[in-house]
């Protein structure tokens, strides 16, 4: 059989013309030949298996760069990664689907069947911020209490530096506040947005109108936590010897990294890796990810800005939280790990551990 049309070639493989255009401009699918005058693509019956297969992928829901890594590996590696991927997502439906469940609760006018599943656990924490080696100011600031963790990353200089400051100030009052599982998500909500408005008034006093900072946060009540998250500083979980990055950061180069347009390995290095496309600015308009989680003892949960993850891979943050040190003992590991890689940016970390009481 000789080579196929576009037209003909998507046809047999279930998908659009203008997707095989994407896959072939993300280097997913290359066409067998062009046509040198036209333009036109040729594709032979044997790539039909790989675009099924990221056909197949896409229903999935899995990203397009992950898609492409798939699509490279031997068959057994391939099914491995796929295995991994629905887990995740598996995982993620079940978060969703408590909240959904709750919500149905409350709204109906049932209660919350949330609260009825909380547990006696509480948390040992520690929280630091230190400058990094080329910073004369710092913006990070981590917080800890009994019921609050919070990591906030300014933007350089004074201004960011009172916006990190007004974001965990707006959450601080939620620490004392008796609070149901069911309310947490609204209570961490109106403090957001108390934030917002907090950091409205800073611009409006500064010079270049501007003050904005990255916000992640988590609000306990017995076994359940309430995460908000914008921008990149990040949060981990580390549970049963596995490490989850649970937020996503809300960068430039973190969105050419969903559909498909940029590599891990190309991330790293781009000039715009640190470009924010969401965060608190005061201006209104701002979209955090909320999200509900059951925590369970021995679980160990790490909130930090981007002066760490930036430089200390997942594997290393792994090797350090699974650790048996205190919360003390592994926040100094994590800033001697920063240091020791050139520690440009500012660190702040929190990092809580889930026990029994």
């Amino acid at each position: 059989m000789g080579l196929l049309t576009i037209g003909a070639f998507a046809r047999a493989a279930r998908l659009s013309p203008k997707a095989l255009r994407l896959y072939d401009e993300l280097g997913l699918l290359r066409p067998a030949a062009v046509d040198g005058e036209s333009g036109y693509r040729f594709y032979d019956p044997a790539q039909l298996e790989r675009a099924r297969l990221i056909a197949w992928l896409r229903r999935l829901g899995m990203p397009l760069a992950r898609i492409r890594q798939v699509c490279d590996l031997e068959p057994k590696a391939a099914a491995e990664q796929v295995a991994d991927y629905w887990a995740q997502v598996v995982a993620d439906i079940a978060v969703r689907e408590q909240l959904a469940t709750f919500l149905v609760d409350y709204l109906s006018g049932r209660g919350s069947a949330v609260e009825d599943t909380e547990t006696m656990i509480g948390i040992r924490y520690a929280a630091r911020s230190e400058s990094g080696l080329v910073r004369t100011s710092n913006e990070d600031i981590a917080y800890a209490g009994t019921r609050l963790l919070a990591v906030a990353d300014g933007v350089r200089g004074p201004a960011g530096n009172l916006a990190s400051t007004a974001a965990i100030d707006a959450l601080k009052p939620l620490e004392t506040k008796t609070l149901p599982a069911g309310d947490l998500l609204g209570a961490l909500a109106d403090a957001i947005t108390q934030a917002d408005r907090a950091i409205q008034g800073i611009a409006e006093s500064t010079p270049s109108g501007e003050a904005v900072t990255t916000l992640t946060a988590m609000l306990w009540s017995g076994s359940q936590l309430a995460l908000v998250h914008i921008g990149d500083t990040r949060a981990y979980l580390l549970r049963d010897g596995e490490i989850f990055q649970i937020t996503h950061d809300h960068t430039y180069v973190q969105s050419l990294l969903d559909e498909g347009r940029l590599s891990p390995e190309e991330a790293i290095s781009h000039p715009q890796r640190s470009l924010l496309v969401r965060a608190l600015t005061g201006r209104g308009g701002f979209q955090p990810d909320l999200s509900l989680h059951t925590a369970a003892a021995g679980d160990r949960y790490l909130l930090c800005s981007d002066g760490l993850s930036a430089v200390v891979s997942a594997a290393s943050l792994r090797g350090v939280l699974s650790g048996t040190g205190t919360p003390e003992q592994v926040l100094d590991e994590l800033i001697r790990l920063a240091y020791a890689a050139g520690a440009p940016d500012n660190v702040a970390c929190v990092v809580a551990d889930v026990v029994t009481l």
